[in-house]
């Protein structure tokens, strides 16, 4: 593939290179994927209004997300395992978006640690946090963080409970890959791949091993995460560890107003309309779908953020339309990720920022933060 338009052709290039394994986890949903689905098919039903004859010069798509300056108000999610999509993933997605002028969110289940991305990397980066039962390795992480100088902490709040995966389970997910004779197959056709995995040395969860007690090698992480996920995380948690961090915060996994209205309670400086890419409850509307009745309830008392479906620069604008501040991509740098390693993920910001630009363009607008209602065609959201 010599000419590359849009994410599907990344998508489609990524699912060449990567195991299957590994590819599969990044792309799908609990379940039936009904939700999965929903989170990019409900943005096609949103239309847009064309306007013309309005200067145009001079357009900007800068912007903050929680105080930061963006060069567009989009952010790269936090994912898991996106250091076995590309070897060292998580370094060059971190440097890509460093290069670009967006964040980048380490997730607690990246293969490359936190200390990995401070060292390869000099602007802020988030760090999403998980909270699990053993509240020292919390408090270890959430140092760690500070140490790293991270611009903002990511609290998920909707994994405390893990969402069955179909293609996880048949796939024997697992990292480093178990050597089953159907993954040495697949993975002989991913030549790239191996190579790159084979000249580094990450390829286990680098936020844990080695950081608790209880796991040591990556023999005893399954049992550990198994266990680990807290069931009994409360509002109580969320302040306590506003406290505990002490810099901005935003609250990731928010799909109802009664808890958007909490966050604020809470004190969070951000909310993030997610359902977890649809990875968690099957049957749970989208997030494009739950965006305006959350932003309705809080208004401008917290900054509004969503994920879910995003796969082009219309699908920004439009969650931007509907009143986020600011929205964050995840499977479509991984496809970067995995077809073209660093250079992919900055080829998936250009192609993100190239739509948006012209479709503000095309709706009459010059400033991104002139972008609200009346760019949508009513009885279409």
């Amino acid at each position: 593939m010599t000419i590359i338009t849009c994410i599907e052709d990344l998508r489609r290039l990524a699912q060449r290179r990567v195991p299957r394994m590994f590819y599969d986890y990044a792309d799908s949903g609990s379940w039936t994927e009904s939700t999965y689905r929903a989170n990019h098919s409900d943005f096609q039903a949103i239309k847009l209004r064309q306007r013309v004859a309005v200067n145009l010069e001079n357009r900007t798509l800068a912007g903050s997300m929680v105080g930061q300056p963006v060069a567009m108000p989009v952010a790269l999610a936090p994912t898991g395992l996106t250091g076995m999509q590309h070897a060292d993933g998580e370094i060059l997605a971190a440097r890509a978006a460093e290069k670009f002028g967006v964040p980048f969110t380490l997730s607690t289940m990246s293969i490359c640690s936190i200390e990995d991305i401070a060292a390869h990397t000099t602007a802020p980066f988030w760090f999403q946090l998980y909270v699990m039962k053993d509240r020292e390795f919390i408090n270890r992480l959430i140092d760690r963080a500070k140490a790293a100088r991270c611009g903002a902490l990511v609290l998920t709040l909707d994994l405390q409970v893990l969402g069955q995966r179909h293609k996880g389970l048949r796939n024997g997910l697992s990292a480093p890959p178990r050597l089953t004779i159907a993954n040495l197959i697949n993975m002989a056709t991913k030549p790239r791949w191996c190579l790159g995995m084979a000249g580094t040395r990450r390829r286990g969860f680098g936020n844990i091993v080695g950081h608790t007690s209880s796991v040591t090698d990556m023999s005893s992480l399954s049992a550990w995460t198994s266990q680990q996920f807290d069931l009994s995380l409360s509002w109580k948690d969320v302040e306590w560890i506003k406290q505990r961090w002490g810099g901005k915060l935003i609250l990731k996994g928010i799909m109802d107003a009664e808890d958007a209205r909490l966050a604020v309670e809470s004190g969070a400086d951000a909310l993030v309309v997610s359902n977890h890419g649809g990875r968690q409850l099957d049957g749970a509307q989208s997030s494009i779908g739950a965006l305006p009745a959350i932003v309705d309830a809080v208004g401008k008392q917290i900054e509004v953020h969503m994920d879910g479906g995003i796969r082009s620069g219309q699908d920004v604008i439009k969650a931007l339309a509907l009143g986020a501040k600011g929205v964050y991509i995840g499977r479509p740098f991984l496809y970067g990720l995995g077809a073209m390693g660093e250079q992919g993920v900055s080829k998936c910001l250009d192609i993100i920022r190239n739509e948006l630009d012209l479709t503000m363009a095309f709706c009459g607008l010059r400033d991104i933060a002139d972008v609200d209602q009346k760019i949508l065609l009513p009885g279409t959201y």
